[in-house]
């Protein structure tokens, strides 16, 4: 938007000028004409008025005299001729010189101003001299008696000052011009900025609202009409938006804490019914026992989701294998009873800067859907590896989580990080919350979890960290 605003501005200040000095040296080559041509007429027409009685007498050397001493002071051919175009009278010797400079015309005539004076009318002053032009100004004046015309009278000035002078003048408006287009240019962008201010402080808040920080708002008490409007109702859409996730999580930590405690009193009765129970009953008692600890687990997860939302996580650096060995050690009893193996390999001494449980509780959730539904005599790896250069320009660590089980399909691996989500299994158990989870743990610090098939059969689920 800054390059159009620029573009506008430019092209309607370059518009400007140019219309602002095209009339300019028009206006003044018009004026400079017109000073000129005034004085001409004037004095063409006093000739005009001395020449009456030499034009129908013929006897013309006084006038020849004052032609004469007129052009020698002005450097101004002046010229007296009959209604047939003869030369009657000249300032300067020489009858042809002079008729060959009258007769600068198409096919050697006379010029259209001498032959208009010969037809009875009088000189305007519409005409104009640029300095591109090189010949002289003309002016004709009729000699009439009783509105008889018995010739003309024409002075022929040289226009090199008049030319000059209108040129100096030119190039003064246009050095004018010029300089005004350039302090307008140079500041084409603090105006810009100035006026798309509001606009970049709407781009910087929306852009901090996004990457988590809600409490961002925009100034709404300057700028146009429009932008404040606009600034005022973005407020109140992140207010909206802040009341509702805070609305949204306090709900969610409220609800699994409340939970959860009447669920850790109810397992610890039903646990406690089981001295009371015939051998009969064990097993619906044990099943009774599963189902509260799912709940539990629930409300665990549900605590865990709205703690992800929450920006204020501290990061922390952690050892990749130290954490994949801990994990494995805790798991180790449980896969055993499982008949499931559990091993770990691949590099050793890996830093990253996590924020902090995310590596943990990401691969808990990890091993245990793999021996939840690997089924029995399941092999795990966690396999540790440092990556080169990534597509970003920066190096990663990866850590798999590979299993030999029955794997899903491509396209469940696909769905299988959404909230929820349940394949289908039966008595698998689970809340279909765990992986989503570790995916918002993991974004919320540029990391990533990705399903794919493993070779030659189940799960390779990888969680690639910035080294």
């Amino acid at each position: 938007m800054r390059r159009r605003v620029l573009t506008v501005y430019v092209t309607l200040l370059v518009a400007a000028c140019l219309g602002l000095a095209v009339p300019l040296c028009g206006s003044i080559a018009a004026r400079g004409t017109s000073d000129m041509l005034l004085d001409r007429i004037n004095d063409t027409a006093r000739f005009a008025g001395l020449a009456e009685t030499g034009v129908l007498t013929g006897e013309a050397d006084a006038l020849i005299g004052e032609l004469a001493a007129y052009d020698q002071l002005y450097g101004i051919l002046v010229v007296i001729i009959d209604r047939e175009g003869r030369v009657v009278a000249s300032s300067r010797e020489g009858v042809v010189p002079v008729v060959m400079a009258l007769r600068s015309g198409p096919g050697g005539e006379l010029p259209e101003v001498v032959r208009s004076a010969l037809a009875g009318h009088r000189t305007g002053t519409d005409t104009v001299v640029y300095p591109w032009q090189r010949g002289p100004l003309i002016v004709a004046e009729p000699i009439d008696r009783s509105g008889e015309v018995l010739g003309a009278a024409v002075t022929a000035s040289p226009t090199g000052s008049l030319r000059r002078a209108t040129l100096v003048q030119w190039c003064a408006a246009w050095a004018a011009v010029v300089a005004l287009m350039v302090a307008g240019i140079a500041a084409a962008g603090p105006l810009t900025r100035w006026v798309l201010r509001p606009i970049d402080d709407l781009d910087e808040a929306t852009r901090a609202i996004s990457g988590g920080s809600l409490d961002v708002r925009v100034r709404a008490a300057a700028g146009p009409v429009e932008l404040r409007r606009l600034g005022e109702s973005f407020n109140r859409m992140a207010d909206t938006i802040a009341s509702m996730l805070e609305s949204q999580r306090t709900f969610v930590a409220y609800a699994g804490h409340q939970v959860r405690n009447p669920l850790a009193a109810l397992r610890l009765r039903v646990d406690g019914l089981a001295r009371h129970l015939t051998p009969e009953g064990a097993e619906g008692h044990r099943l009774a026992l599963d189902e509260v600890d799912r709940l539990a687990r629930v409300c665990d997860s549900l605590l865990t989701l709205a703690r992800t939302e929450d920006a204020g996580h501290s990061m922390v650096w952690e050892d990749v294998a130290e954490v994949a060995d801990d994990r494995v050690s805790s798991w180790a009893p449980i896969a055993e009873r499982a008949g499931a193996v559990l091993v770990r390999e691949g590099d050793t001494g890996v830093r990253v800067r996590c924020v902090e449980g995310t590596l943990d509780q990401t691969l808990d959730a990890l091993i245990d859907n793999a021996l939840k539904f690997g089924g029995p005599g399941v092999r795990i790896t966690i396999r540790t590896r440092r990556t080169q250069e990534g597509p970003d320009g920066g190096s990663h660590v990866d850590v798999h989580v590979v299993d030999d089980g029955p794997g899903l399909p491509e396209s469940d691996l696909e769905q299988a990080t959404r909230p929820f989500w349940r394949d289908g299994h039966v008595g698998a158990g689970g809340s279909g919350l765990g992986l989503s989870i570790v995916v918002a743990l993991l974004e919320m610090q540029g990391a990533q979890l990705s399903l794919r098939p493993a070779s030659p059969r189940g799960i390779d689920a990888r969680i690639r960290l910035r080294a």
